[in-house]
């Protein structure tokens, strides 16, 4: 009976067991999880730090201990100089205008029916690799207006304001009447008379070069009481073809042409020529130098030099803008989004203008997230590469230099490892306050 009530008795439960196993348990397993991401950040992260660290202490062969010679290169190599400069202007003026474009424009679409439609396409640029953006801006900043866009719009503008010359490379011809007069100016050898016929014969440009209303050279007709005369392209194709300083029906008339009639080192009376190069001059002008002025004869304007030494680092920080402050409207749109309205409607009832309402409720509130777009923008070009490296010439990359060009330049061009490494470390030196911050902020908001 002993046995039998031994046999069918109820087995007493295991003990649980301790919160310290289960705990470690779980850790193994998590550790387990996470070992393959750990392995692959110690080979792809850590270690590339700690050699960069490490051989930053060596000279050019890796052989050689340098101790801080390296770092002493950051501050006394010319091209590194150049580039700390320039990092300089990029955090200052980079972050700060993508900020501001982007806090507008999201402000400004906020209320139109298109606002979607807007900053979709303000934010496509995003979509673009940094490669693409590059190329693309290679051309944008073309010399030529008839390449370059920016250009083109440059030219159109101030050709709008100040017409350019259509005759940069008129001359007098052989045996010609005219002289150099100096500054870039023709006159006339003799005084020219009331009543009197002058020609006023050019060569050099191009036939289809010549202006729009250029049409057939026209010999002058004698005015009493006036001075005519005729300006023209002084050549026909062919050999031995045309009359030398004389009009001939294939020649052009130079259109447009400015004539000037210089007494006593004053202009006395001006006139411009017609579509066939004929032009009269008033009584006045008896007696005078018939000069053209060195205005007819300067060089076209061509714009602005987009990619020389003085313009290259805003022409490229202009690049950098085109394509992140996409990014910034949509983050800052975001947080527009989660303002509450009510704020925004009491600021309107207590009589604050829109203005008002922008600067003292909407910017405040957008704060955190203008820090935090601003701060990312701050570690994105402390690290930019490839848009200085495409974009700016041979001729002026030296002037657009920046600290992460400058890297790869000294580890690859000129084989100097040990300095590419030291400028590396000073790289990860100064982007690691402005993580921490960032970090420390969105640690703030996640609390909140």
């Amino acid at each position: 009976m002993t046995s039998d009530t031994a046999a069918g008795a109820p087995q007493a439960p295991a003990a649980p067991k301790s919160r310290k196993s289960v705990i470690g348990t779980r850790r193994t397993v998590a550790a387990l999880f996470l070992l393959p991401a750990l392995l692959l950040l110690g080979a792809l992260v850590v270690y590339p730090i700690g050699y960069s660290v490490v051989r930053s202490f060596y000279d050019q062969s890796g052989g050689g201990f340098a101790g801080f010679d390296n770092y002493e290169a950051l501050f006394t190599d010319e091209g590194i100089r150049t580039a700390l400069q320039n990092n300089i202007v990029w955090v200052v003026f980079a972050p700060t205008v993508a900020t501001a474009l982007g806090l507008i424009f999201a402000v400004l679409t906020e209320r139109v029916r298109w606002g979607t439609a807007f900053k979709l396409v303000v934010f496509m640029p995003m979509a673009i690799s940094m490669l693409a953006a590059g190329i693309i801006f290679r051309l944008v900043y073309d010399q030529d207006p008839d390449k370059g866009v920016a250009n083109a719009v440059w030219v159109g503008v101030h050709d709008t304001f100040v017409q350019s010359s259509a005759f940069p490379k008129a001359h007098p011809g052989r045996d010609s009447p005219l002289r150099a007069a100096g500054g870039g100016a023709f006159a006339t050898k003799e005084p020219v008379r009331a009543g009197q016929t002058v020609v006023l014969p050019l060569v050099g440009v191009a036939p289809d070069l010549m202006p729009d209303g250029a049409e057939s050279a026209a010999p002058p007709k004698a005015e009493p009481g006036r001075i005519t005369g005729t300006t023209w392209q002084d050549f026909t194709r062919g050999k031995g073809v045309g009359q030398l300083n004389g009009v001939d029906a294939s020649e052009l008339g130079y259109a447009g042409m400015r004539i000037e009639a210089v007494k006593d080192g004053k202009v006395v009376a001006s006139t411009t020529a017609a579509g066939d190069g004929t032009f009269t001059l008033p009584a006045s002008a008896d007696g005078a130098l018939l000069r053209l002025p060195a205005d007819n004869f300067k060089q076209a304007y061509n714009g602005l030099d987009w990619l020389g030494p003085s313009l290259v680092t805003p022409a490229i920080i202009g690049a950098y803008i085109w394509m992140w402050a996409g990014f910034a409207m949509v983050l800052i749109a975001a947080g527009l989004a989660g303002i509450p309205r009510e704020l925004l409607e009491a600021a309107r009832v207590d009589g604050a203008t829109e203005w008002q309402v922008f600067r003292r409720v909407t910017v405040p509130l957008l704060a955190p997230v203008l820090a935090v777009v601003a701060v990312t923008l701050m570690i994105n070009v402390l690290k930019i590469f490839d848009l200085v490296f495409i974009i700016a010439p041979g001729s002026s990359q030296d002037d657009a230099n920046v600290l992460a060009l400058e890297l790869y330049r000294k580890g690859f061009s000129e084989d100097q490892p040990g300095i590419a490494s030291a400028i590396a470390v000073f790289l990860l030196l100064l982007v690691i306050p402005v993580m921490w911050f960032n970090v420390r902020r969105l640690r703030r908001e996640v609390r909140r």
